[in-house]
């Protein structure tokens, strides 16, 4: 994808010039904000979720009693555990435990995604958006480390290094995602340098 300069807000032009890779991937995110393809989609999502008989859970899973959102509290637990999991990969003896890390990632796959999908429904259009991306790319690095799982349990390590390097690729850019959101409702823009 290029992007040339009108593809370029004008606060990313400021903060990183409109040739680099940062501009670059903010002009993409631009253009997903503004783009109202999935805006039904959107609004029917969150208006179901926001239907759900949470009760005083809902408060708790969107952080309150923390004082901050718990979703990126749990996202840690998935992304140690593959992490560690490809470190695991590496060592001459690490098989077991890199099993072992990415089915315990994978158990805390729902507890960070209810929360994520909790806290998504309260956001503005251009946010929910970059959010709706942001849940496509985690079921793709789940479905690629749950591939990896298989893999290793089927006793094919090389595919399931494999597959956990795509999900760990899958969880680099999903995490990015993530972030830009949460700065976004954090500071509304990107700062000039």
């Amino acid at each position: 994808m290029n992007a040339n300069d009108s593809d370029i807000s004008p606060d990313a032009r400021a903060a990183f010039g409109s040739g680099t890779v940062s501009a670059r991937w903010l002009a993409g995110l631009d253009r997903v904000e503004r783009s109202k393809v999935a805006d039904p989609l959107i609004r029917t999502m969150q208006r179901g979720i926001r239907a759900l008989p949470l009760g005083g859970a809902r408060e708790v899973l969107r952080g309150r009693p923390l004082g901050h959102p718990l979703h990126p509290v749990l996202v840690q637990v998935p992304i140690g555990c593959w992490l560690s999991a490809a470190v695991m990969d590496a060592m001459p003896a690490g098989q077991r435990a890199a099993t072992t890390l990415t089915a315990v990632g994978l158990a805390g796959v729902a507890p960070a995604a209810i929360t994520g999908w909790v806290d998504w429904a309260d956001l503005p259009p251009e946010q929910a958006r970059v959010g709706l991306v942001h849940a496509a790319t985690n079921v793709a690095a789940v479905a690629m480390f749950a591939a990896s799982l298989t893999a290793r349990l089927r006793h094919h390590p090389a595919k399931a290094r494999l597959w956990s390097l795509g999900g760990l690729a899958a969880v680099g850019v999903t995490g990015a995602l993530g972030g830009h959101v949460a700065y976004r409702r954090a500071v509304g823009a990107w700062p000039a340098a």
